[in-house]
């Protein structure tokens, strides 16, 4: 019988449908002890903008079918990782 193997797989929700099918102990070989942080942690930030401006930000956000925060923190990082 071949053994089975934890796929690599990058999606939470993917992973969590995995894991609703099948059951931890049979991967037992498979599991390595984790000493580190497995998920980034945020910072949480509050800025000030004029309201109008707000309002452009989720009109953009909404034509591209994302949140405004998800819209921003794209801005932020483009801007933060420009040359």
């Amino acid at each position: 019988m071949k053994l089975k193997k934890i796929p690599k797989i990058d999606s939470i929700q993917e992973l969590a449908r995995f894991w609703d099918t099948h059951d931890l102990t049979d991967f037992e070989d498979d599991l390595q002890e984790v000493t580190e942080p497995i998920f980034r942690r945020e910072a949480l930030i509050r800025i000030r903008l004029p309201q109008n401006k707000l309002e452009d930000i989720k009109v953009i956000a909404k034509s591209r079918g994302i949140e405004y925060t998800e819209l921003i923190q794209q801005w932020v990082t483009e801007k933060a990782e420009a040359p």
